[in-house]
């Protein structure tokens, strides 16, 4: 088996707790549209090749350092990850498995009933999973819900991975692994640009066997059947009382491939409009300029200056962005706590 590392958690406590949610209100972080320094800030179409290319390896948040190569897989790690940029690839060689063990329940960690309310002691579970974006934003969610001891956080990442390749890395068969193991109260998610390509099927480690085209091409069936791949994993991470948290996608700087990431985009974005326990970070238009377009500079909410969000690659977040990103998602743990009763 991987190697394990205890959970983020502010409280020495572990015991189990999982509340059957009836309901959770989340107000998602509003983009502020003026008052802030910078000219350039949220222009729609802003490509200027002198961009800031942040790299968060170099953050001292971080305990794991994680690169990626066009040709070799790097995983994710529970607790604290970094994630270098990366070019975007299309195919993968044979997927390693994904670092992080989910710690198991003990005998001691019973839940409790549907009105417990997440405390210090036996606080919420949050466990945070996907692919590369993942792991750049989640090391800043952690820092943030470290803040908060009615939840423990878990991060578990794979770089290029997503629900298009199966053969590259079974996501439902690992989502499967952790909510058996790990049982979390609130689930965050996020698949990026790796999903805006055909579909394959078979098991992971297998030959590449691409079953529809890509989302422009084959448009019809890929919103077909990538819709069924994310609304069977929306089923599975949203049952038993789990609130899940999808985070979308940001646009491209290259057009074609912006186009494609829209297709995928949207049908999650439909697929969470859905389901009562799903929530929808709207990415897309938080790092978009004024006319929807691409901007490699946004306004920081924290202080209203305009600032560059982007990476050298036209699509990741640099570390700004993803500290901008982890807070929008913060909120919305925040919310569902509260709905749990929490008092923040």
């Amino acid at each position: 088996m991987p190697p394990t590392s205890a959970p983020r958690s502010s409280p020495v406590s572990a015991r189990r707790y999982m509340v059957r949610r009836t309901a959770a209100a989340v107000v998602v972080v509003a983009l502020v549209a003026g008052g802030f320094s910078g000219a350039r800030a949220l222009l729609d179409g802003d490509d200027d090749p002198a961009v800031v290319d942040e790299d968060v390896s170099g953050s001292s948040r971080t305990e794991t350092t994680v690169t990626a190569a066009t040709t070799s897989e790097s995983t994710g790690t529970s607790g604290s990850a970094t994630v270098s940029s990366r070019v975007e690839v299309s195919a993968a060689s044979t997927a390693d498995t994904a670092t992080m063990t989910i710690p198991a329940t003990s005998p001691d960690d019973e839940p409790g009933s549907g009105d417990e309310v997440p405390t210090a002691e036996s606080p919420a579970r949050v466990y945070i999973a996907g692919d590369s974006d993942a792991g750049t934003f989640g090391p800043y969610l952690q820092d943030l819900l470290d803040d908060v001891p009615e939840a423990e956080t878990q991060l578990d990442y794979k770089v290029s991975s997503g629900l298009s390749r199966p053969d590259f890395f079974d996501w439902p068969a690992r989502f499967a692994e952790a909510i058996a193991a790990y049982d979390p109260d609130i689930v965050i998610v996020t698949f990026g640009g790796n999903d805006a390509q055909g579909l394959t099927e078979g098991p992971q480690g297998a030959s590449p066997d691409f079953v529809v085209g890509g989302p422009v091409e084959d448009n019809a069936d890929w919103e077909e059947e990538y819709g069924r791949r994310v609304g069977e994993v929306m089923d599975l991470l949203s049952a038993d009382g789990r609130t899940l948290i999808w985070v979308g996608i940001p646009n491209h700087r290259t057009p074609d491939v912006s186009e494609r990431m829209e297709v995928q985009d949207q049908v999650v974005r439909e697929h969470a409009g859905d389901r009562s326990d799903v929530v929808f970070i709207d990415t897309w238009e938080r790092f978009s300029g004024r006319n929807g377009g691409f901007a490699q500079y946004v306004v920081d909410p924290r202080d209203g200056e305009g600032k560059s969000v982007r990476s050298g690659d036209g699509f990741h977040l640099n570390e700004v962005g993803a500290e901008i990103l982890a807070l929008d998602i913060a909120t919305a743990v925040r919310d569902d706590l509260a709905a749990r009763g929490v008092e923040l």
